[in-house]
């Protein structure tokens, strides 16, 4: 057998001994540093107990091994929630095993796939009854688009088919005529599934309000409605996510849209790290040497590289107006902050120069740069997605009761966002991955690329 087959047969049945052995035992992580996220705290000393798939104490008083616990020496490091991807995505059936096992490796202990297929229910179903290594996994139907939805009846058909189905929120991509969108958001309400994604141009930012999208993804549609032109707007005069309008936008005009998504409720994903990769100066070889390159595969690098290449040779934005587009969705980012509208984590994993897992940690990393604080940034993956999900105290935080879904890292994230790559251990549903089984498994995907 040739040696990628051999690694790729490693590292399914790493993935599946994972799977299947690392369930039902006790995981006694003892003399840790909290980090319990319902507050901004550190809380030194505690000896942290899961079983069953929760967090079942959490406190000063050592806790006694039983046979056949797991023990973990939490002595200098620090436990925090494991993280959500809330715009990720999962592949074909070949890649899906790295990408769910690349989440679960870095700590993404919740993913909300975006572009769902039929396939994918029964994917949900296996990782939530632990037959799979990977995150808690929640869906999208097939994409509402230009193509699939052209009509008012199409539109009310196709919602009630993704309803039946089972799926647990409808995907919204560009090009939905406005008539149409008005029957699928009349058809969603009225049976009770929600949706999200893009907003499309003939529905812009206000129909989203009125309409009341879910999640707003990519921050989609508010630099088109910081445009003080003429309308109906199209996808030439935007390019890509407005960057074509940025010299000419209206910033005047932001508090008030600001006020409108506050007051409908709607989260928001921004994916900035996607917008920073692609609109920065890196050369495609300067991003290819991040360290998470080396577990994705290399054909797919390699086209990375040459499309960011080309983009900084023919590109229809020049360095100016790349950097202003970067500092509007920061200061975009910063007054939805302000107002207090739900920021979730996300990433929109595995596009370009986003490895599952490792890109979820830079965007934690862009929503610092962008002027959030560390523990602002890591609430918008764990408590805030809480909050989303409606289970506010089960998830997303370090209280018995609590998902048992955790990062053990050797270094402070309150201190330097940074530190949440520095993973000594995950939980993930309750099943504690090492850092040396961690080591293991990467270093397998890193030899089967």
């Amino acid at each position: 057998m040739r040696p990628v087959l051999l690694a790729r047969a490693a590292v399914l049945a790493l993935s599946l001994a994972a799977a299947a052995t690392l369930s039902a035992q006790r995981v006694v992580i003892r003399d840790v540093t909290v980090i319990p996220m319902d507050r901004e705290a550190r809380v030194p000393g505690q000896h942290v107990v899961l079983e069953q798939g929760r967090i079942t104490s959490v406190g000063a008083t050592p806790v006694a091994a039983r046979p056949g616990d797991i023990a973990v020496n939490g002595s200098g490091k620090f436990l925090m929630p494991g993280i959500a991807e809330m715009h990720g995505h999962v592949g074909s059936a070949a890649q899906n095993p790295r990408i769910l096992a690349l989440y679960a490796l870095f700590g993404v202990t919740t993913t909300r796939g975006m572009l769902g297929a039929p396939q994918h229910l029964a994917l949900r179903d296996s990782l939530a009854q632990g037959l799979v290594l990977g995150p808690r996994f929640i869906t999208s139907g097939p994409s509402f688009n230009n193509n699939t939805v052209t009509s008012p009846a199409q539109a009310a058909a196709r919602v009630r088919e993704q309803h039946a189905a089972g799926y647990d929120l409808l995907k919204i991509h560009p090009g939905i005529p406005a008539e149409a969108f008005d029957s699928l958001a009349a058809a969603a309400h009225a049976v009770g599934i929600p949706f999200g994604g893009h907003v499309p141009l003939d529905v812009g930012l206000e129909g989203a309000i009125r309409h009341r999208f879910s999640t707003i993804d990519h921050l989609d549609g508010f630099i088109e409605a910081l445009w003080p032109g003429p309308r109906p707007i199209t996808a030439q005069q935007t390019g890509w996510f407005g960057l074509n309008l940025v010299p000419t936008i209206d910033r005047s005009r932001l508090p008030a849209l600001v006020a409108q998504v506050k007051a409908a409720g709607i989260a928001q994903v921004p994916t900035q790290s996607l917008m920073d990769s692609y609109v920065s100066d890196e050369t495609g070889e300067q991003l290819a040497q991040r360290p998470e390159m080396q577990y994705w595969f290399a054909n797919q690098v390699a086209n990375w590289t040459a499309n960011k290449n080309a983009f900084l040779a023919n590109g229809p934005a020049s360095p100016a107006q790349r950097a202003a587009f970067t500092a509007l969705r920061h200061e975009i980012l910063r007054e939805l902050h302000r107002a207090g509208v739900l920021l979730l984590l996300g990433s929109d994993a595995p596009q370009v120069w986003n490895v599952p897992g490792a890109s979820t940690h830079r965007e934690l990393q862009s929503l610092v740069a962008a002027g959030l604080s560390p523990y602002d940034a890591l609430r918008t993956g764990t408590v805030n997605i809480a909050t989303f999900l409606g289970e506010p105290g089960r998830s997303g935080v370090v209280t018995a009761g609590a998902r048992a879904d955790l990062i053990l890292l050797d270094a402070d994230p309150l201190t330097d966002i940074r530190n949440t790559l520095r993973i000594s251990g995950v939980a993930v549903n309750g099943r504690w991955i090492s850092g040396e089984e961690r080591e293991r498994q990467l270093a397998a995907f890193a030899a089967a690329r």
